[in-house]
Protein backbone atom coordinates (compact mmCIF):
# COMPACT_ATOMS: atom_id res chain seq x y z
CA UNK A 1 0.00 0.00 0.00
CA UNK A 2 3.13 2.24 0.82
CA UNK A 3 4.64 1.71 -2.34
CA UNK A 4 1.72 2.26 -4.44
CA UNK A 5 0.58 5.57 -2.58
CA UNK A 6 4.40 6.47 -3.11
CA UNK A 7 4.60 6.12 -6.66
CA UNK A 8 0.81 7.64 -7.14
CA UNK A 9 2.60 10.77 -6.36
CA UNK A 10 4.81 11.27 -9.25
CA UNK A 11 3.97 12.80 -12.04
CA UNK A 12 2.01 11.01 -15.46
CA UNK A 13 5.23 11.43 -17.31
CA UNK A 14 7.70 9.70 -14.60
CA UNK A 15 5.00 6.65 -14.16
CA UNK A 16 4.79 6.12 -18.02
CA UNK A 17 8.57 6.21 -18.38
CA UNK A 18 8.74 3.77 -15.19
CA UNK A 19 5.75 1.57 -16.89
CA UNK A 20 7.93 1.24 -20.19
CA UNK A 21 11.39 0.46 -18.48
CA UNK A 22 8.94 -2.17 -16.69
CA UNK A 23 7.75 -4.04 -19.74
CA UNK A 24 11.24 -4.15 -21.52
CA UNK A 25 13.18 -7.21 -22.31
CA UNK A 26 16.67 -7.54 -20.59
CA UNK A 27 18.48 -6.81 -23.63
CA UNK A 28 16.32 -3.93 -24.34
CA UNK A 29 16.81 -2.93 -20.91
CA UNK A 30 20.78 -2.96 -21.23
CA UNK A 31 20.65 -0.97 -24.87
CA UNK A 32 18.42 1.71 -22.70
CA UNK A 33 20.63 2.12 -19.71
CA UNK A 34 23.93 2.69 -21.68
CA UNK A 35 22.07 5.40 -23.96
CA UNK A 36 20.27 7.28 -21.22
CA UNK A 37 24.22 6.78 -19.51
CA UNK A 38 25.85 8.04 -22.40
CA UNK A 39 23.03 11.01 -22.70
CA UNK A 40 24.08 11.95 -19.13
CA UNK A 41 27.57 11.80 -19.91
CA UNK A 42 27.80 14.33 -22.87
CA UNK A 43 25.03 16.31 -20.78
CA UNK A 44 27.88 16.74 -18.07
CA UNK A 45 30.69 17.46 -20.47
CA UNK A 46 28.41 20.25 -22.03
CA UNK A 47 27.44 21.35 -18.59
CA UNK A 48 30.74 22.25 -17.20
CA UNK A 49 32.63 24.55 -19.28
CA UNK A 50 29.34 26.26 -17.84
CA UNK A 51 29.76 25.27 -14.66
CA UNK A 52 33.48 26.05 -13.78
CA UNK A 53 33.13 29.34 -15.86
CA UNK A 54 30.05 30.61 -12.97
CA UNK A 55 32.10 29.40 -9.56
CA UNK A 56 35.37 30.42 -11.14
CA UNK A 57 33.27 34.02 -11.23
CA UNK A 58 32.97 33.29 -7.58
CA UNK A 59 36.22 32.59 -6.40
CA UNK A 60 39.72 34.38 -6.06
CA UNK A 61 42.75 33.80 -8.05
CA UNK A 62 44.98 31.57 -5.39
CA UNK A 63 40.85 29.32 -5.57
CA UNK A 64 41.44 29.28 -9.35
CA UNK A 65 44.35 27.69 -9.88
CA UNK A 66 44.93 25.57 -6.36
CA UNK A 67 45.48 21.83 -7.26
CA UNK A 68 43.47 19.55 -6.91
CA UNK A 69 40.34 22.58 -8.03
CA UNK A 70 38.05 23.74 -5.68
CA UNK A 71 34.91 23.09 -7.51
CA UNK A 72 32.67 25.03 -4.59
CA UNK A 73 34.29 28.71 -3.73
CA UNK A 74 34.42 29.18 -0.08
CA UNK A 75 34.55 32.17 0.75
CA UNK A 76 32.05 33.11 -2.53
CA UNK A 77 33.27 36.49 -3.79
CA UNK A 78 29.88 37.70 -4.60
CA UNK A 79 31.22 41.28 -4.81
CA UNK A 80 33.42 40.28 -8.29
CA UNK A 81 30.73 40.43 -10.49
CA UNK A 82 30.13 44.32 -9.42
CA UNK A 83 33.50 45.36 -9.50
CA UNK A 84 34.61 43.21 -12.70
CA UNK A 85 31.80 45.41 -14.22
CA UNK A 86 32.85 48.56 -13.03
CA UNK A 87 36.33 47.95 -14.05
CA UNK A 88 35.71 48.90 -17.61
CA UNK A 89 33.01 51.28 -18.92
CA UNK A 90 30.98 48.22 -19.80
CA UNK A 91 27.23 49.83 -19.69
CA UNK A 92 28.72 51.56 -22.53
CA UNK A 93 29.79 48.31 -24.11
CA UNK A 94 26.49 46.63 -23.64
CA UNK A 95 24.55 50.09 -25.21
CA UNK A 96 26.62 49.66 -28.19
CA UNK A 97 26.10 46.01 -28.66
CA UNK A 98 22.28 46.30 -28.27
CA UNK A 99 21.40 49.38 -29.70
CA UNK A 100 23.63 49.73 -32.34
CA UNK A 101 24.80 46.59 -33.52
CA UNK A 102 22.24 43.86 -32.37
CA UNK A 103 19.02 45.04 -32.80
CA UNK A 104 19.62 47.16 -36.24
CA UNK A 105 21.38 43.99 -37.83
CA UNK A 106 18.65 41.45 -36.50
CA UNK A 107 15.63 43.72 -37.43
CA UNK A 108 17.42 44.21 -41.01
CA UNK A 109 18.41 40.31 -41.58
CA UNK A 110 14.53 39.60 -40.89
CA UNK A 111 12.78 41.86 -42.88
CA UNK A 112 14.99 42.09 -45.99
CA UNK A 113 15.80 37.63 -45.44
CA UNK A 114 11.55 37.51 -45.47
CA UNK A 115 11.44 39.98 -48.31
CA UNK A 116 13.86 37.82 -50.74
CA UNK A 117 12.47 34.49 -49.49
CA UNK A 118 9.07 35.74 -50.42
CA UNK A 119 10.34 36.66 -53.87
CA UNK A 120 12.24 33.13 -54.53
CA UNK A 121 9.05 30.81 -53.01
CA UNK A 122 5.75 32.49 -53.80
CA UNK A 123 6.00 34.57 -57.21
CA UNK A 124 7.23 33.16 -60.58
CA UNK A 125 8.73 34.84 -62.94
CA UNK A 126 11.80 34.12 -65.08
CA UNK A 127 15.18 33.22 -63.90
CA UNK A 128 14.24 32.90 -59.89
CA UNK A 129 15.65 29.15 -59.94
CA UNK A 130 18.90 30.22 -61.57
CA UNK A 131 18.89 33.35 -59.17
CA UNK A 132 18.17 31.30 -56.13
CA UNK A 133 21.32 28.84 -56.71
CA UNK A 134 23.73 31.84 -57.15
CA UNK A 135 22.33 33.06 -53.63
CA UNK A 136 22.81 30.30 -52.26
CA UNK A 137 26.71 29.68 -53.76
CA UNK A 138 27.27 32.72 -52.04
CA UNK A 139 27.04 30.65 -48.73
CA UNK A 140 30.47 28.63 -50.01
CA UNK A 141 32.66 32.22 -50.24
CA UNK A 142 34.55 32.08 -47.13
CA UNK A 143 34.49 35.59 -45.38
CA UNK A 144 38.35 35.78 -45.39
CA UNK A 145 38.22 36.01 -48.89
CA UNK A 146 36.09 39.44 -49.38
CA UNK A 147 37.26 40.59 -46.04
CA UNK A 148 40.01 43.05 -47.44
CA UNK A 149 37.70 44.67 -50.90
CA UNK A 150 34.81 45.22 -48.15
CA UNK A 151 37.42 47.10 -45.29
CA UNK A 152 38.60 48.76 -48.27
CA UNK A 153 35.11 50.07 -49.86
CA UNK A 154 34.32 50.83 -46.23
CA UNK A 155 37.10 52.80 -45.68
CA UNK A 156 36.77 55.05 -48.95
CA UNK A 157 33.08 55.15 -47.93
CA UNK A 158 34.08 57.32 -44.21
CA UNK A 159 32.22 54.23 -42.79
CA UNK A 160 35.04 52.84 -40.20
CA UNK A 161 35.01 53.71 -36.64
CA UNK A 162 31.06 53.34 -37.16
CA UNK A 163 28.61 50.18 -36.60
CA UNK A 164 27.20 51.13 -40.66
CA UNK A 165 29.67 47.82 -42.20
CA UNK A 166 27.97 45.78 -39.86
CA UNK A 167 24.49 46.97 -39.71
CA UNK A 168 23.90 48.35 -43.53
CA UNK A 169 24.64 44.92 -45.02
CA UNK A 170 22.10 43.07 -43.18
CA UNK A 171 19.18 44.63 -45.04
CA UNK A 172 20.77 43.19 -47.97
CA UNK A 173 19.47 39.26 -46.76
CA UNK A 174 21.47 36.56 -45.18
CA UNK A 175 21.82 33.50 -48.29
CA UNK A 176 21.43 31.02 -45.44
CA UNK A 177 18.54 32.34 -43.37
CA UNK A 178 16.40 33.16 -47.09
CA UNK A 179 16.94 29.59 -47.85
CA UNK A 180 15.69 28.59 -44.33
CA UNK A 181 12.94 31.18 -44.83
CA UNK A 182 12.16 29.67 -48.37
CA UNK A 183 11.34 26.15 -47.16
CA UNK A 184 9.30 27.61 -44.60
CA UNK A 185 7.12 29.52 -47.33
CA UNK A 186 6.75 26.81 -49.18
CA UNK A 187 5.02 25.08 -46.48
CA UNK A 188 2.08 27.54 -46.31
CA UNK A 189 -0.96 26.87 -49.25
CA UNK A 190 -0.80 28.60 -52.40
CA UNK A 191 -4.68 28.97 -52.33
CA UNK A 192 -4.20 31.96 -49.73
CA UNK A 193 -2.09 33.79 -51.62
CA UNK A 194 -4.26 33.32 -54.98
CA UNK A 195 -7.50 34.15 -52.89
CA UNK A 196 -6.13 37.50 -51.64
CA UNK A 197 -4.72 38.51 -54.98
CA UNK A 198 -8.24 38.15 -56.22
CA UNK A 199 -9.67 40.11 -53.61
CA UNK A 200 -6.97 42.92 -54.93
CA UNK A 201 -4.05 42.60 -52.41
CA UNK A 202 -0.83 43.41 -53.85
CA UNK A 203 2.91 40.99 -53.03
CA UNK A 204 2.93 42.88 -50.00
CA UNK A 205 -0.13 42.95 -48.27
CA UNK A 206 0.39 38.84 -49.08
CA UNK A 207 3.47 39.03 -47.38
CA UNK A 208 3.33 41.27 -44.27
CA UNK A 209 -0.53 40.47 -43.65
CA UNK A 210 -0.49 36.62 -44.41
CA UNK A 211 3.16 34.86 -44.98
CA UNK A 212 4.81 36.93 -41.89
CA UNK A 213 2.28 36.34 -39.06
CA UNK A 214 1.71 32.54 -40.40
CA UNK A 215 5.66 31.98 -40.24
CA UNK A 216 6.65 33.45 -36.67
CA UNK A 217 8.03 30.29 -35.69
CA UNK A 218 10.67 30.59 -38.68
CA UNK A 219 11.03 34.28 -37.97
CA UNK A 220 11.82 34.06 -34.31
CA UNK A 221 14.36 31.22 -35.75
CA UNK A 222 16.35 33.79 -37.92
CA UNK A 223 15.87 36.87 -35.11
CA UNK A 224 17.50 34.17 -32.43
CA UNK A 225 20.18 33.49 -34.44
CA UNK A 226 21.10 37.15 -35.76
CA UNK A 227 20.92 38.42 -32.43
CA UNK A 228 23.25 35.55 -30.84
CA UNK A 229 25.80 36.26 -33.63
CA UNK A 230 25.96 39.89 -33.00
CA UNK A 231 25.52 39.53 -29.81
CA UNK A 232 29.02 37.30 -29.85
CA UNK A 233 30.74 39.11 -32.57
CA UNK A 234 34.43 39.79 -32.05
CA UNK A 235 35.80 39.79 -35.66
CA UNK A 236 33.51 42.44 -37.02
CA UNK A 237 33.74 44.96 -34.48
CA UNK A 238 37.56 44.50 -33.77
CA UNK A 239 37.91 45.45 -37.84
CA UNK A 240 35.70 48.22 -38.17
CA UNK A 241 35.58 50.08 -34.19
CA UNK A 242 38.74 51.04 -33.17
CA UNK A 243 36.99 53.88 -31.09
CA UNK A 244 37.13 52.40 -26.96
CA UNK A 245 34.04 54.68 -26.86
CA UNK A 246 32.37 52.23 -29.90
CA UNK A 247 33.36 49.18 -27.98
CA UNK A 248 31.12 46.36 -28.11
CA UNK A 249 30.79 43.74 -25.22
CA UNK A 250 33.21 40.96 -26.99
CA UNK A 251 35.75 43.64 -26.86
CA UNK A 252 35.72 44.94 -23.81
CA UNK A 253 35.58 41.37 -22.45
CA UNK A 254 38.95 41.04 -24.77
CA UNK A 255 40.20 43.77 -22.99
CA UNK A 256 39.80 43.00 -19.71
CA UNK A 257 41.10 39.83 -19.94
CA UNK A 258 44.65 41.38 -20.76
CA UNK A 259 44.66 43.62 -17.98
CA UNK A 260 45.61 42.12 -14.04
CA UNK A 261 43.30 43.74 -11.66
CA UNK A 262 44.72 43.81 -8.63
CA UNK A 263 42.89 44.61 -5.52
CA UNK A 264 44.72 45.12 -2.28
CA UNK A 265 47.28 42.26 -2.65
CA UNK A 266 45.15 39.60 -4.89
CA UNK A 267 45.46 39.53 -8.38
CA UNK A 268 42.02 38.83 -9.15
CA UNK A 269 42.10 38.97 -13.25
CA UNK A 270 41.03 35.50 -13.64
CA UNK A 271 37.84 35.83 -11.67
CA UNK A 272 36.83 39.14 -12.59
CA UNK A 273 37.16 37.78 -16.48
CA UNK A 274 35.04 34.86 -15.57
CA UNK A 275 32.01 37.61 -13.75
CA UNK A 276 31.80 39.49 -16.88
CA UNK A 277 31.66 36.50 -19.02
CA UNK A 278 28.81 35.20 -17.11
CA UNK A 279 26.51 38.55 -17.08
CA UNK A 280 27.00 38.84 -20.70
CA UNK A 281 26.04 34.72 -21.05
CA UNK A 282 22.98 35.45 -19.01
CA UNK A 283 20.69 37.07 -21.12
CA UNK A 284 21.86 34.95 -24.18
CA UNK A 285 20.63 31.95 -21.72
CA UNK A 286 17.18 33.66 -20.71
CA UNK A 287 16.38 35.00 -24.32
CA UNK A 288 16.66 31.11 -25.21
CA UNK A 289 14.64 30.01 -22.37
CA UNK A 290 11.75 32.25 -23.23
CA UNK A 291 11.66 31.86 -26.88
CA UNK A 292 12.95 28.26 -26.91
CA UNK A 293 9.30 26.70 -28.06
CA UNK A 294 8.84 28.99 -30.29
CA UNK A 295 12.63 28.75 -31.76
CA UNK A 296 12.69 24.24 -31.60
CA UNK A 297 8.60 24.08 -33.27
CA UNK A 298 10.76 26.73 -36.15
CA UNK A 299 13.58 24.51 -36.45
CA UNK A 300 11.14 21.57 -36.83
CA UNK A 301 8.99 23.24 -39.15
CA UNK A 302 12.15 24.71 -41.83
CA UNK A 303 13.38 20.86 -42.28
CA UNK A 304 17.06 21.97 -40.23
CA UNK A 305 16.09 19.11 -37.47
CA UNK A 306 18.31 16.18 -37.57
Amino acid sequence: MADRAWTSALPHQVMSELSRWHKLSLSAWIVEFFKYTLLIILAISFLFPLFWMVTSALKDDPQVYTVPPVWIPNPAHWNNFLDAWGRLDFNRYLFNTVVKYAVPSTIGTVLSSAMVAYGFSRIRWPGRDVLFSICLMTMMVPSQVTLIPLFVTFKKMGWVNTYLPLVVPAYFGNAYFIFMLRQFFRTIPQELSDAARIDGASEFDILFRIILPLAKPALTVVMLFQFMWAWNDYFGPLIYVNIRSQWTLALGIEYLRDMTVQVGTQILSYPYLMAVSTLVTIPILLLFFFAQRTFIEGISLTGLKG
